[in-house]
């Protein structure tokens, strides 16, 4: 499939932001109290909007008649385009905790500053982005340090967590020739930009929660040009359902 950058570019973040909400509603009905039960599930409502609002306007660049459905539900894992960390295993509550704040951490940034691109769109989109991911990190931020800061076994479980996700956060700032030439036309964020906002961060929650930031080693890739883990497969079976089986359905 030829793409566009526009396009691949809008894909992308799309996907990042379905596969993850995807994978936060699994934990509907099985979070640890009630009142998580709920506040999961409203990220995972906020992050499947997005992903709506990305896909709709993906399927009018691409111009070939696909919507949202179709791009959300009619495409094999090869074809998406999400980073691996979005993919990855729910686990426990601190590993689901954990990834959503590397995540979230980036995606505040990324969104404020996506908030100024020359494309109306996509600043548009990531305007009302904005606002809801200040709050996911605000939530998974305090989840954190209680966790880390909290029993022995909530710390080990943390730190466990945290030692596990990190080698997937170095594909949250990597680019190539899609994103390098959007960045320059005033489109794209160039993630670089980010990056220290995104580590002070990281690096005043780690603290408060007593959790020691893994050092950068080898970093997991491939997800943005479709080389996923076995895990992506899993999630579509489930999320491509009942679009595969009923045809047509609409969100």
């Amino acid at each position: 499939m030829t793409e566009t950058p526009l396009f691949a570019y809008t894909l992308r973040l799309a996907d990042n932001a379905l596969i993850l909400g995807h994978r936060v509603s699994e934990w509907v009905g099985h979070a640890p109290v009630l009142e998580e039960d709920l506040a999961l599930g409203n990220l995972a409502l906020d992050l499947i909007g997005q992903a709506r609002s990305f896909y709709t306007y993906a399927g009018e660049i691409e111009g070939k008649g696909r919507d949202e459905d179709a791009l959300a539900y009619l495409r094999d894992a090869g074809g998406y385009r999400n980073i691996l960390l979005v993919e990855q295993p729910n686990g426990d509550f601190a590993q689901t905790i954990v990834r959503h704040l590397l995540y979230s951490a980036f995606a505040h940034p990324y969104f404020e500053a996506l908030a100024r691109s020359k494309d109306e769109t996509l600043a548009a989109i990531a305007a009302k982005a904005v606002k809801e991911m200040a709050y996911h990190v605000r939530h998974t931020a305090e989840w954190t340090i209680r966790l880390g800061d909290g029993t022995d076994e909530s710390h080990r479980r943390a730190q466990s967590a945290l030692d596990e996700l990190w080698p997937f956060t170095g594909e949250l700032f990597e680019t190539d020739q899609v994103e390098r030439a959007l960045i320059d036309a005033g489109i794209a964020v160039d993630p670089l930009n980010i990056r220290a906002r995104w580590s002070k961060m990281l690096d005043e929650v780690f603290d408060e929660a007593t959790l020691v930031r893994p050092s950068d080693g080898y970093m997991q890739s491939g997800g943005r040009s479709g080389r996923h883990s076995e895990h992506l497969g899993y999630v579509l079976t489930e999320l491509q359902f009942l679009q595969r089986t009923y045809p047509g359905a609409k969100w």
